[in-house]
């Protein structure tokens, strides 16, 4: 009996070259979701921090490396052939894995904050080859555009920055904290120049003026033509943005003794305490940035009001926070109280000078005999209905009043 021809196996057929470029590009996107929220790994074994960076340096070197090979394979013709390139997409698949792998094995109890830095890098390092396999994909191998992709592409930048990364929460939290000072810094350096200029819209109106000398005799607050109290402050504005910017003030004034504290006082086996700080210190540079922006012309007090309530309410807790934890060894020191006295002084005079203002709203008469949140209970502040909407169009509920209840204020 003659013997059947064995089945010869299906060979599989790869994809062309770029074809594979832009399915990795899209696999390692998919990876993207599940560092943003991925644990660190349980294992029995004792953490060696020399042994984690020495590790994740070298998968960041690795991953520049396998960057900059295909970059270099397709910068010019021939292009590989799919057999090469799927050995290429093979090593960067493996390389980012091993860095993602590296992230994932430094535990919790080395502070979270530590690890958000790691995480970010990591994230980064993705991404960022992800881009690179895009720009292969998509620009022309005989394009001399390829021969500046080592240059502007963020892989290769990414990779740089992890022997920058610090190496202990302490030094994590301390990064943060210099972040947010700076942050806060620029705020209110841009906040005292628009009021020393008295020009919030710097450059604006010269534009507003030219275009109305095309138009004629079209009148000033026409459709697209604001008019003055659009672009400049009034007497009672610029009246009330002077406790706004002390507020600002006591805020960054707030964050460099916290920063201070715990340079000189932090330890880095309180991880958590440190982590606390931070966590609500980077409260403070969003809760300054909406005051600084209600602060613009057209200018709504009681959005003013809010927004200082919100911010005093995060410096507050910053300050108790920091209080309570072993950066402050002496909890009655003096820094602390006068902090918060100066808060409180610039609270009490943006009520002052929005009380007016207060009264005027419909629903402020539902909360008689004080429009007070209690510390105690979850804050409730009635939502304007369409008419009260209408009648006060500076004041948006769906921004303002419904982040109040996530808040403890004292308005």
């Amino acid at each position: 009996m003659a013997n059947a021809a064995a089945p010869t196996a299906a060979v599989p057929t790869l994809a062309p070259p770029l074809e594979q470029i832009r399915h990795l590009a899209e696999e390692l996107r998919l990876l993207i979701p599940g560092v943003r929220v991925g644990e660190a790994l349980e294992t029995t074994k004792e953490f060696n921090p020399e042994t984690f960076w020495r590790r994740l340096n070298e998968a960041a070197v690795n991953v520049s490396r396998e960057a900059t090979t295909l970059t270099e394979v397709f910068s010019h013709l021939p292009l590989p052939s799919p057999q090469e390139t799927q050995r290429f997409c093979e090593q960067v698949r493996a390389a980012i894995k091993a860095m993602i792998a590296v992230y994932y094995s430094l535990p919790k109890n080395q502070g979270i904050t530590l690890r958000k830095l790691v995480r970010s890098t990591t994230l980064d390092i993705v991404d960022g080859m992800a881009q690179l396999m895009d720009a292969l994909f998509m620009t022309p191998t005989q394009s001399s555009e390829n021969n500046d992709l080592i240059s502007y592409n963020s892989v290769w930048t990414a990779c740089q920055q992890v022997p920058q990364i610090p190496r202990d929460n302490k030094a994590a939290a301390l990064s943060m904290l210099t972040k947010n000072v700076d942050f806060v810094k620029d705020a209110h350096e841009e906040m005292e120049q628009a009021v020393e200029e008295c020009d919030p819209y710097c450059g604006l109106l010269n534009d507003i003026e030219d275009n109305s000398d095309n138009h004629g005799d079209e009148e000033d607050d026409g459709l697209g033509y604001p008019n003055n109290r659009d672009l400049y402050w009034s007497e009672e504005d610029q009246e009330l943005i002077i406790p706004c910017l002390a507020l600002v003030r006591a805020s960054k004034a707030c964050l460099k003794k916290i920063r201070i504290s715990v340079a000189e006082n932090g330890k880095k086996d309180q991880v958590a305490q440190l982590d606390d700080i931070v966590d609500i210190s980077d409260e403070i540079s969003p809760s300054v940035d909406d005051l600084a922006l209600s602060i613009y012309p057209p200018m709504c007090h009681l959005t003013v009001r809010i927004n200082s309530a919100k911010l005093v309410s995060v410096l507050k807790k910053a300050l108790e926070i920091t209080k309570a934890s072993h950066v402050t060894p002496q909890p009655e020191d003096s820094w602390i109280p006068l902090l918060i006295n100066a808060v409180d002084h610039c609270m009490n005079r943006i009520k002052e000078l929005t009380q007016n203002e207060l009264e005027l709203f419909p629903f402020a008469e539902k909360m008689k005999p004080s429009f007070i949140l209690e510390e105690s209970s979850q804050a409730r502040v009635p939502i304007p209905n369409p008419v009260d909407i209408d009648l006060y169009p500076c004041c948006h509920p769906e921004d303002e009043v419904s982040a109040l209840p996530k808040l403890n204020l004292h308005f």
